[in-house]
């Protein structure tokens, strides 16, 4: 984030009306937040966002995506640093506001890409999987569902039921 302000954030060209950009921050669970601040969107933002949480810098770089209106939306490793339900909230809000886009995920944790509609696995730079999640977990020898198993049972379990595998009782 730059140490302008909160509008500035969101729009450095000036670009879009105080309308648009409410919409993006509601759209992005962030209007209150952002109305709640005492110069609301001219308040400051400090070095690196320092005074917003990581999970509403997450937010605010999320609605300054959805006011250029990408055909094609790059996240690397968006929800890394943040904890597991500051990540479900985050990846919730990015299915709601880019349902209808492309979305390319580098990710680490499984439960931010399960519900992809394709995955591809690489190893050392390598494609070595590609297919849809519910295919690559039907697939017991597949490296994805060997990820899957490492992450424990109930987890593992959990995944799958996400992408849509009936789970045996006895996996």
């Amino acid at each position: 984030m730059f140490s302008t302000t909160v509008r500035e954030n969101l729009d450095p060209f000036t670009v879009y009306t105080d309308d648009e950009i409410w919409d993006a921050l509601e759209k992005c669970r962030m209007k209150t937040v952002v109305q709640n601040l005492k110069l609301k969107l001219q308040a400051p933002v400090s070095e690196g966002g320092s005074n917003f949480s990581v999970g509403q810098r997450q937010l605010i770089c999320i609605a300054r995506a959805l006011l250029r209106k990408p055909k094609i939306l790059l996240l690397d490793e968006a929800t890394a640093s943040i904890d597991s339900e500051s990540d479900e909230y985050i990846q919730q809000t990015i299915r709601e506001a880019f349902g209808k886009i492309t979305i390319i995920t580098i990710a680490h944790r499984i439960n931010t890409i399960i519900d992809s509609d394709m995955i591809l696995v690489m190893n050392d730079g390598q494609i070595s999987e590609y297919d849809t999640p519910k295919n690559l977990l039907t697939n017991e020898k597949s490296e994805f569902s060997g990820l899957v198993d490492d992450m424990g049972e109930n987890a593992a379990e959990k995944m799958r039921q996400m992408a849509g595998v009936e789970v045996c009782p006895d996996r």
